[in-house]
Order: C-alpha cells, then sequence, then structure tokens
C-alpha cells in the first residue's frame, strides 16, 4: 500500500506561527536594545494580539482560515475553536495593557521575557483550541501552563510571588499527571487518540458499560481532576487564591481568564465531544453530567460564601472566579442548542468584565502598594475614572443588567431550564440553577462591598490614581465591552451558536 503524507494546511496555523514570532521579536528587541526601551517592548508586545487577530481576519477575507483540518485529523478550526482564539488574544491584550506599572518599577532587566511567555502561553491556548486528539490536545495545555509557573513567579525577590509559583508548579504538574493517566484509560477503552474516533467507538462499547463501566469511570475522573485545576473547580481549587494574590496582577489576570477558557475548550473537546454517550442518568455511575453539576453546586457555593470573608481583593476575586467556573459549568453540562452557546457568551462577557477588575486592580496597586479592600475608602472623591470603571466591573460581575454580566448569567440558566423541558430526567438541573440563583444573591454582598468602600465611606482618601495611556485603553475596552455585549448581544450570541451547530446541537 502506498504511504501518503496528510494535508498539512499550514495556511490554517498561521496566526499561530505569527504570534510564535511575535513573540520571539518582542524578546529579541528587548535584548539588542540592552533592555533600556521602557516602556516601547511592552507597546510592541500589546501589538502582537492585535497583528495576529488581523492576520487571521486577512486570511478569513481571503478563503484561507475558518472550518478546516490541517495536518491530517489533528488541527481543525471549528466554531468553538474561532470564538474563543479570538477571547484568548483579547485576554493577552488586557493583560499585557495592565503591566506597564509593574515593567516600571519591578520587572526591570526582564521584561522581554515576560511578555514573551505570555505571547507564548496565548500561542498553547490557540493550538488547544485547534486540537482534535488527545496528544494534541495535551501538548497545547501543557505550553498554555509551563510558561505561567513562571510568570507566576516573576517577582524573585518577592517571597508571596516565590510562593505561588511553586505552589501552582506542584499543583499544575500534579493535575497535568492526573489528566495523563486518564487520556491513557480512555485509549485504552477506544484504542484511539482521535476524538471523533473515540466517540463513536466508546458509543459501540455503552452497548456492554456494564463490564467495564469501572475503566470509563475511573478516566472521566482523572481527566475531569486534570481540567478541573485549569477551570478552579472544588475540589481542585485551593491553589488559586494564594496564587492570585501572590502572582503579579496581570499574571493573576491572566491566570482567571485565559487558562480558564483553555480549560473550557479542553473539557468540551473531551466531554462533549469524545464522551456524550456517557452524559444520560440511564449511564449512570459513568453519567458525567450529574457528576460536573455536583461539582459546579460545590464552586457556587464556596466561591461565594468564602469571598465574603476576603480582606485582599486579588483573593476575593480569585473566590469570584471560582464561583463563575460554577456558573459557567451549568451551561457545559447543558447538552442542547443553546448549552456551549451559553458557555461562550458567558466567557466572552467575563473577559472584559474580569480583565477590566483586575487592571483597575492593578493600576491601584501600582500606584498605592495595597490590594487591601478597606484602602479603596472614599477613591470616588480623589478617582473617580477608576472608582466608576470599578463599579461597573464589580456590577457585571454580580449579574446587574443591562450589563453583559447579566445577559451571560441569563443564558446558562435558560439553557439549563430547556434541557429540563426536553426531558423529565433532567429535572436535577432545576436544582443547579436554584443553587446558581442563590448564591448570585450572595455575590452581590462582597461585589457591592467594593462599591460601598468607593462611593459610600465618610473617609477621604489619601489616594490620587492617575491612569496611564495602557491602563486607560484596557479600562476603556474593558467597560465598552459589558456596556455594548450587555445591550447589544445579538453579534456575539450568534457567533456562540455556531459552536452548538457544530456540536450537532441544533434547534428544532
Amino acid at each position: 500500500m502506498e504511504f501518503q503524507l496528510p494535508e498539512y494546511n499550514l495556511w490554517l496555523m498561521c496566526p499561530e506561527f505569527f504570534l510564535t514570532i511575535w513573540a520571539l521579536v518582542v524578546l529579541t528587541y528587548d535584548l539588542t536594545t540592552k533592555r533600556k526601551s521602557g516602556s516601547m517592548v511592552g507597546y510592541l508586545a500589546m501589538a502582537g494580539p492585535i497583528l495576529t487577530l488581523a492576520v487571521a481576519a486577512i486570511l478569513y477575507a481571503a478563503g484561507l482560515y475558518g472550518y478546516g483540518r490541517g495536518f491530517g485529523e489533528m488541527f481543525f478550526n471549528d466554531p468553538m475553536a474561532l470564538f474563543f482564539k479570538v477571547i484568548f488574544l483579547g485576554t493577552a491584550f488586557m493583560a499585557i495593557g495592565s503591566s506597564f506599572g509593574i515593567i516600571r518599577q519591578k520587572i526591570i532587566n526582564h521584561r522581554g521575557e515576560f511578555f514573551a511567555l505570555m505571547l507564548l502561553s496565548t500561542v498553547g491556548m490557540m493550538f488547544l483550541a485547534s486540537s482534535n486528539e488527545l496528544i494534541s490536545l495535551y501538548i497545547g495545555l501543557e505550553l498554555t501552563t509551563i510558561p505561567l509557573f513562571v510568570l507566576a513567579a516573576f517577582f524573585k525577590d518577592d517571597k508571596l510571588s516565590v510562593e505561588a509559583g511553586m505552589k501552582y508548579f506542584v499543583v499544575g504538574a500534579f493535575s497535568s499527571a492526573l489528566l495523563l493517566y486518564g487520556i491513557s484509560f480512555l485509549y485504552g477503552m477506544s484504542g484511539t487518540t482521535d476524538l471523533l474516533q473515540m466517540k463513536i467507538t466508546l458509543a459501540i462499547a455503552q452497548l456492554t458499560f456494564q463490564k467495564n463501566f469501572l475503566v470509563v469511570l475511573i478516566g472521566m475522573v482523572l481527566v475531569t481532576a486534570g481540567i478541573g485545576f485549569k477551570l478552579t473547580l472544588p475540589p481542585f481549587h485551593q491553589w488559586a487564591p494564594d496564587v492570585y494574590e501572590g502572582s503579579p496582577t496581570p499574571v493573576a489576570a491572566f491566570l482567571s481568564v485565559g487558562s480558564k477558557a483553555a480549560g473550557l475548550v479542553a473539557f468540551a473537546k473531551i466531554f462533549v465531544n469524545g464522551l456524550q454517550g456517557y452524559y444520560d442518568p440511564s449511564t449512570a455511575p459513568v453519567d458525567w453530567g450529574q457528576l460536573v453539576g455536583l461539582l459546579a453546586v460545590i464552586a457556587m457555593i464556596i466561591g461565594n460564601t468564602v469571598a465574603i470573608r476576603q480582606s485582599n481583593i486579588k483573593r476575593m476575586l480569585a473566590y469570584s472566579s471560582i464561583a463563575q467556573a460554577g456558573y459557567i459549568m451549568i451551561g457545559m453540562v447543558c447538552l442542547n442548542e443553546h448549552g456551549l452557546a451559553a458557555v461562550g457568551y458567558y466567557m466572552f462577557a467575563y473577559m472584559f468584565a474580569n480583565m477590566g477588575a483586575f487592571a483597575a486592580v492593578a493600576i491601584f496597586e501600582d500606584q498605592t502598594g495595597s490590594c487591601q479592600i478597606d484602602s479603596y475608602r472614599g477613591l470616588v472623591k480623589t478617582s473617580p475614572a477608576l472608582s466608576y470603571s470599578m463599579a461597573v466591573f464589580m456590577l457585571s460581575l454580580a449579574g446587574i443588567p443591562p450589563l453583559a454580566g447579566f445577559m451571560a448569567k441569563y443564558k446558562v440558566f435558560a439553557a439549563a431550564i430547556a434541557m429540563t423541558t426536553t426531558d423529565p430526567t433532567y429535572n436535577w438541573l432545576y436544582w443547579l440553577v436554584g443553587v446558581g440563583l442563590l448564591t448570585s444573591v450572595f455575590s452581590l454582598f462582597y461585589y457591592t462591598n467594593i462599591i460601598k468602600q468607593m462611593f459610600f465611606s465618610r473617609e477621604d482618601s489619601p489616594y490620587k490614581i492617575v491612569c496611564g495611556g495602557p491602563g486607560m485603553t484596557v479600562l476603556m475596552v474593558g467597560l465598552i465591552g459589558v456596556l455594548l455585549f450587555g445591550i447589544f448581544p445579538e453579534p456575539v450570541l450568534n457567533f456562540a451558536t455556531s459552536i452548538s451547530a457544530a456540536f450537532g446541537f441544533v434547534a428544532n
């Protein structure tokens, strides 16, 4: 039989290749200017995600980019990949824009490395989004995570930063081992690493799953543990508060959105695509829907209740991120035409609100050195622009209309309700929605506490915060995002709906 090489279709990977080269350009520029370039290397890095998005748009207009496969079946540009690549690039742009304060004050000799690592982690996320088989998906996940280990510990003279990097490294390595071990079980059951072929093989095996359900169950639990670390789902969430607190604030922001979005893509590809046949009450005990639903409930309860007690704003946002993961997973367990679309829209809205909030925290921390919530007392009197921006981001995260966060929560809850109307066996989703609504009320306490400190404190703030050009740009992008896509969500929702359609969930 004549051997044939697979079709590589390298045009589909041009944005990833371009961003990789751009990261090397940033690193080289910093070295050739003898690390005296100041903010220029930051502006150069900030241009990377924008130019990458422009490259993708040009190729798409020319018919060379979009829906297609490369390297045989390993690289696959589907609507989910394209949608989340926009989120990854937007997250990188906002994280880099939030970093100008620390590169002026704390990162003097390694600015190029800092930005290059952030861009290379974004490349890993983009490759992960297009991975169509388990090995390439795992490699993309590792390329995403390994640079983040270094970034978390980038303040090598700061004990908290070094501790954050070590904790993230140890827990990350452990979760990576669990994920790889779980993948080996799935490979052993299906005999393939291709996700589509795995779905077909396991669907046939499902007919006799009573004989091999233990192997499938072990694989599911291990993979859930490995990806749950990225998503900060309990009980794999303990690293988040310490790592967020010790990491440079822009890195914590990048972790809270970029890493979570990468974990969502990996989860959807493995579970919704490869293990869809095991999402059904009749397949208990290997019904991954109820397993993930339970983790979502725990995430919402723990995240929202523990966040109330936090005095450090970065730790508060860490527990908020845990709670937000619970809300997002409500949409993920809804295998209908609304589920994945709701997840995509939620992540898009979350990017603007959370990255904007962390940008405000970074600006405040750079000029005051404080991350304590009490330090925000009376801030509106001296720094109204930062205060009003932070208030909008907090209200969006809490789900207050007409901001994008409200529509995001509405969509995931509506997806769950729609699922129960099609099949009574999924009535347990009512409990999921009930917990989500109740804990959303709890979240109002700690989100509005920030607003209370800034607007209703009788004390005058001793700080007058001046927002520089990059920081102000990030704040404006965040504000425009949460306002515009909260009032006019249709363009994003239409794009997100194509994700569900690509996975085979089409409205009747």
